[in-house]
Parts: C-alpha cells; structure tokens; sequence
C-alpha cells in the first residue's frame, strides 16, 4: 500500500499544492434570506420618512410609496444578476460588464453607502432614545411625577440635547460593534429572523391599531404629489436654490421629490450578497426572498410612513418627531396614555434592535466588499493580513468602524445631513449595476435564469424594455440628485474620488507584488487547480487525517498531528481556508487565485514541520464563505477519518465541536462520521465524536440494565432476553411517553439529569482522562462534551 502511494506522487521536487475552486458555503432557507436583506432595509423605515418631509413637505409619504413600488423593479434587476453565471454583488457584476475601471467607481460610490449606513442607522437609534428619554421627562412634568429629578430649578422639563447624546450613542454602537468584528462574530440567520419576528409584531401592532386611530379619530390622507403641494426646503434645493429654475419646476420638482425620497430603498445590495447561501433551489428561493422583502418593506416603510403623517399633528410631527417618526405616531393612537407609552417603549426597544443590526451589517457588507476587492488584487495585501489573536481582517474592519466614527463626528448627529449624503451612495450604486446588467445583455447572449420583465424580440434583436426604463429613471433620479443634493454631491465625489485613487494606486503595486509571490509559489509548491475537493484529487486514501491552520508562528496542531499519524499507514492533509468576503462569488476561476505572503509563508512553514517529523503531508487550499462548514465539508469529500484543530481563542473546545456538529448535520447524505479533535497550546487534547455515536455508560449504569436482565429473564418466556433488548424497550417507550406529554418526560429528564449531576463530582467516569502514547499528550473524553454534539444534532434537526 505505502509503495503504490509512493508512485502516485508527482514526480517533482516541489510539494503538491491543490487550490480548489468551489466556495465552501452554508446554506439557508428564502424565510432566512428575507430575514437578514429586511434587517438592513427595514432600518430605513424608522427615518426615511422624516428627512423625506423635511425635503419635500407633508406630500412626501406618496413619494415613499411610489419609492418602495419602484423597489420591486429594482429588485428585478438584482434578481438577474444573481440568477447569471456572474455573481457577488454591484463590483462582479459591473467589472464583468463595463471593466475594472468602472467597477472601481461603483465600488467607491457603493463604500460611500456601507460608510454611511452605520452612521445614520446608529444616530437614529439615538433620536429614538433620546426622544423617549425626553418624552417621559415632560410627562412627569406635566403629571408632577418624580418632582426635581424630571425639571430643572425654573420648573421646564429636563431635556437631553437630541443630536449631540444622538451622536455619541451612535458612537458607542459603532464602537461595540467594531470589537465584536475585531473579534470575529458569528454571523446568524437565526439572530436576524429572531429580530424580524419581534419586529413583525410591533408593525401588526402599529398597523392595526393605527388603522383603528384614523378612523376613530377621523384623520385625512396627505395631499396629493402634485406639483403645487410641493414645499421643498433650502437644504432640498441644493445647487438650484438661487436659480430661477426653481420657480417653475413642475413635473422636474416631482422627480425632484422622489430622489429626496429614494433613502428609503436601501439595502438591496445586501440580497446579492446573501444570495450565495441561499439554498437550492437558489433561484426559486430567491424569488421568494425578493418577494418577502418587497411586501414586507412595501407595508412597513410605505404604509406606517402615511399612518405616521395622518395621526400626528402638523404642528408637532416635523419639530418634534421628524427624527423618530414611528415612535410619534405610538404617542397619537386611539387609548390610554400608559397604553401609549408601554407601546412607545417596544417600539423604541425594537428600533434599537434593528437600527443597531444595520450599524453591524453595514461593518459586516463594507468588509465584504473591500475583502472582495482584495481578492482580485486591487486592495494592498497589507488590509488582508489577519489579525494574530483572532484571526480576522481587522484593518478593514478598523478603516470601515474610522470612516464612521468620523462620519458621526463631522456630521454631530445631525439625521438630515446624513440622510442627504446617504442618498448618494444608494442611487449611484443601483445605476451601475442597472447599466452593468444591461450591457451583458447584449454582451452575454447565453441563457439566464430570469430575466426583468418586458421583453420585446424584433427579428433575433431583443429589447429589454423593463431593464432600460429601470435604467433610465434610475440615472435620471441620481443626475436631479447631484444638483439637489449639494451636501451628498460634495462629499459623495470627494469621498468616490478618494477611494478610486487608492484602489488604483494600490491595485498597481499590488500586482508587482503578486507576480513575485506567484513565482514564489510556483517555485517552491506544484499548484494545482481543482474545481472541486476529492480523494482524487489530492491522491489520498480513505481514513485520512485533515489538519487546520491559520497562523504560520501556531503550528502546534500540526504537530500533534504529526506525532500521532504514521503517515505511510494514513494521509495526513493540512487544509488552508481561504475565507471569502460577503457576496463573493460561489466559484472562484484559477486566474483569479491570488495568494498573499501570508499563505506562502503559512505553507512554506507547514512543509518545513513536516519534514523535520520525517513525514510527508498534502497541502490543500479552499475558498470559505463559513471556517466551520468549509472544514466539515472537506472531511466529507476526503472521506476522512479525523479532523484536527487548534484552540480558538474566541470559542471554547466545546464551542468549536458545537459548530463542527451543526456543520455536519446541516450535510447532505451520504456523509461519514469522523472525530474531532481540539489542540491546546500545551499539546493537550480534547476529542468529539462528530455524527451519531454510542454515548459513554458509566459502570452503575451498565450494571443496572445487568440487574434488569437478570431479573427479567427469570420469567420462563423470557430466556431469549438480551440487554440490548431492555435498552430498545425503555428508548422506544421514552419515545412514546415523550410524544403523548412532551412537557411532563422533559421535567423528569431534567430531574434525573440533576440528581445525576449532584451524585457525581470531579473524578468521577464523567471526567475521565486516557494518556496516550507520546510524552506530555493526553484525550480527555468527556461525556459533556460528547453531549454537546447530540445537543447540536437536536438543534440542528429541530431548525
């Protein structure tokens, strides 16, 4: 067996080094998708439609329609794209259509978005507080309640000044955030559809209950968006304020209002970028995702906007509530006061908890996008290089939370100015993409998935009428924009421009850079290019032993490693993740493979411990959108036998084997069960069984079924009796009892579970440690932790 492994080998001095091509990805349902796209889009809903008003007037609810109607065309268009052979969001798309140079721009004006998402989503976060806070010292005020501590000496009601304690909670979200992606936090479907459940209830309380409001009360619609019912302020004139332009804008003033409007339509990109772990069928899936969030924001942004200017009075509604206008209209229903405010309150909870989930989705899709474009070469290997402790790309991570730290500072927590400037981002990055999408209809002539509709064939010439009116009112609405919008057109281009300079700058030292390591690397390893991870491929054998790494100065799993594989007996393969920025693509082409000196460095090192252990290792590379999903899923494809990895310095042993076990439950079959094995820095080891497995039974244990055994089978029909026969009888009526009372066999499970905690302590075979051969290593099997992974198997199957 060991000669004719022998003979497979390349005959080449250099080691083998196999880069797969397809992205390790986790998949999740259309209801997930909608979840996570509506966390972003929903946020928009709690200011859009005040800064809209301060633009336009009273009228402005009509034009937040008409924006969240458009949505569903725009969508279309983002719904195309995915459904192509290019994926990854606005920069795929449009370097596939219009070259680098473009993509670099709409790259630039997309950053412009991602940097001003946090900053506006946080500081809205804050109005909302402060604006309770505010609200409840009038109140006591008012009612005499709480005396001095709610009124200042002269007996005015204490007030928080509303931008500044605005800006500084923004700053402190952004702050809590940028450590936790510092640290590398989980991404969670769950935590997104947790936040959209609880946010689904407040909107069927406000739409029921406001519904309820305008008839009891008797209120009347907002004017018409005719011309003459627009009032558009000096800031929303922008560079035609001192024109005479203005005077006569008609119908130019009602595209002029819906621009003023058209923040409220952000965070489409976010359904490109989720779209890759959408699960099959991905198009059919995605529709219904698109169709989900296009109701869902429809209903929420557009319909609670117009109850919002119907119920709250128009000597308060601006002054008072523009900033947290769905907090006002809880404080204008039919009912009690204390009803009123109870509900104030949840909407305020619930506004921070979705505003709060935009500032970290928008450092989440900014470090995306810049990791994406690191991955072609444009951004400096400098921003990648990972953090030692954590490992993540925290440069990115620290610019992005720095430009809306600064954002948060320059703009004082003023919603207006953000909003102004956060427009810009929103409308340049859908018209790049809408421009991008309609040049590869006609450069790409091959078969999509779907297609935006109204298509007209003229002979073998088709038309694509639905994408170019989305085109063209999309490049109008952003070109009335830069003339309106004086604040987001300033700083817009000044911050595009920036941007586009030190991407080009960079791309070009970048690649002299690359170039070398590519020598380097072909020099000392024999790359090779697979679409897919197999045995094959990496010419091993069945029972192989899969090793991680990460850092080239921790290699003391791949010792471990080493020491216990006898690798002419069994494979030993060091597997390198290269973990793939949000909306990157799902395949990655070999020309697009470009290492970083930190992977030639954590390979040359590899080789290097190999070699002083004697022994021989395959080296394998593959893209990851999830750590933990790529490594399951490469154990799979290897049919290995053990998986081994180093102590994170974020999760626990028992953390890491959690996630492994998700990982592989959420596996299609067939799939091989396998053991998982944790390092610590001081060569202690702990291991998991990964998959269905025989619990550990402790020695009372086994002899009570002895006991039951033995009794039983002194009845004459039961001499045929076996213990496994008593085991099967006690699960199968658990099973029984478990789904006549669900409730009651789960309270005596938890009780026999304490009564067994109380009787065993430390030393007990719970905790039981087995030296291995080797000085100074050690498994500790624990039966804790191999519950862990039956808790992981249950959750993943109830999910």
């Amino acid at each position: 067996m060991a000669s004719k492994q022998t003979i497979n080998k390349p005959q080449s001095n250099r080691v083998r080094l196999v880069v797969a091509s397809s992205v390790m990805l986790t998949f999740i349902s259309f209801w997930r998708a909608a979840a996570i796209v509506l966390n972003d889009l929903g946020s928009s809903a709690f200011y859009a439609g005040g800064i809209a008003e301060e633009a336009v007037g009273k009228a402005a609810p009509w034009f937040i329609l008409g924006v969240m109607l458009f949505s569903f065309a725009v969508r279309s268009v983002y719904v195309e794209s995915c459904s192509m052979f290019t994926r990854g969001g606005v920069y795929r798309i449009v370097k596939e259509a219009l070259g680098g140079t473009f993509a670099k721009v709409s790259v630039s004006a997309l950053m412009f978005d991602y940097i001003l998402t946090g900053p506006i989503s946080g500081v809205s976060a804050g109005q909302y507080i402060v604006g309770l806070l505010n609200e409840l010292f009038r109140l006591c005020v008012a009612h005499h309640w709480m005396g001095m501590l709610a009124m200042h000496p002269d007996g005015t009601a204490r007030q928080f000044p509303v931008d500044g304690t605005s800006a500084a909670i923004a700053g402190l979200i952004t702050v809590y955030f940028w450590w936790q992606n510092t640290k590398g936090i989980e991404e969670s479907s769950d935590k997104a559809l947790k936040v959209m459940k609880i946010t689904t209830v407040m909107v069927v309380i406000l739409l029921v209950w406001g519904i309820f409001s305008v008839f009891h009360v008797g209120a009347h619609l907002p004017p018409w968006p005719t011309p003459h019912n627009l009032h558009f302020s000096n800031d929303a004139l922008g560079f035609l304020k001192h024109t005479s332009f203005m005077r006569s804008l008609g119908l130019f003033g009602v595209l002029m209002a819906f621009g003023h409007s058209v923040l409220a339509m952000s965070g489409e990109e976010s359904l490109a970028q989720v779209n890759r772990e959408i699960e099959h069928p991905k198009l059919k899936n995605l529709k219904r995702a698109a169709i989900v969030i296009a109701i869902y924001s429809f209903i929420f942004t557009g319909i609670g906007t117009l109850l919002a200017v119907m119920l709250i009075p128009d000597s308060v509604r601006v002054p008072l509530y523009r900033d947290n206008l769905i907090a006002g209209m809880a404080m204008f229903m039919a009912g009690p006061l204390a009803l009123r405010i109870g509900f104030r309150v949840f909407v305020v909870i619930v506004g921070f908890l979705i505003l709060g989930g935009a500032v970290n989705t928008a450092i989440v899709g900014s470090t995306g996008v810049l990791m994406r474009v690191a991955e072609d070469g444009v951004l400096s290997d400098w921003f990648r290089k990972p953090q030692r402790k954590y490992g993540t790309s925290y440069r990115i991570v620290n610019l992005v939370a720095g430009l809306q730290m600064f954002t948060i500072v320059v703009t004082r927590g003023n919603v207006i100015m953000l909003g102004e400037a956060y427009a810009f981002g929103v409308i340049w990055s859908f018209t790049f993409n809408a421009l991008a999408m309609l040049v590869l209809r006609w450069k790409y002539k091959g078969e999509r998935g779907w297609k935006v509709p109204l298509n007209i064939r003229i002979g073998k010439t088709e038309i694509p009428l639905g994408l170019l009116s989305v085109f063209l009112v999309l490049l109008t609405t952003a070109i009335v924009n830069l003339f309106t919008k004086s604040v987001a057109t300033v700083s817009g281009i000044i911050f595009a421009a920036a941007f586009f300079l030190i991407f080009s700058l960079s791309e070009r030292d970048n690649k002299r850079r690359h170039d070398l390591t590519t020598r380097q690397m072909k020099e000392h390893f024999q790359l090779e290019h697979q679409d897919n991870v197999g045995r094959e491929a990496l010419e091993i054998r069945p029972g192989a032993v899969v090793v991680t790494m990460r850092d080239a100065a921790a290699t003391f799993a791949l010792k471990w490693a080493l020491t216990h594989t006898n690798t002419d007996e069994q494979d030993l393969v060091v597997l390198a993740a290269r973990m793939m920025g949000a909306g990157g693509p799902e395949y990655v082409d070999a020309s697009e493979q470009l290492f970083s000196e930190h992977e030639q460095m954590l390979f040359t090192k590899a080789v290097s411990v190999a070699e002083s252990f004697g022994k021989h290792i395959s080296l394998l590379v593959v893209p990851a959108g999830d750590i933990f999903s790529a490594l399951v899923q490469t154990a799979n494809s290897l049919d290995a036998a053990a998986v081994v990895s180093g102590l994170s310095t974020k999760l626990t042993a028992q953390e890491q084997a959690y996630h492994v076990g998700q990982a592989w439950e959420a596996l299609p079959e067939p799939k091989r069960q396998f053991t998982f094995y944790v390092i610590k820095p001081d060569g202690a080891a702990l291991s998991f069984h990964i998959g269905p497995h025989a619990p550990t039974i402790e020695p009372h244990e086994v002899q009570l079924v002895h006991r039951l055994w033995l009794n039983m089978r002194r009845a004459p029909d039961m001499q045929d009796l076996h213990h496994s026969d008593i085991l099967t009888y006690a699960l199968t009526r658990m099973a029984n009892e478990f789904a006549r009372d669900k409730q009651g066999t789960l309270k005596d499970l938890r009780k026999c579970i304490e009564e067994s905690h109380q009787r065993h302590g430390l030393g007990g075979m719970r905790y039981e440690e087995v030296d291995e051969a080797g000085p100074g290593y050690a498994i500790r099997a624990q039966r804790s932790e191999a519950k862990t992974e039956d808790d992981a198997a249950t959750s993943a199957q109830t999910k």
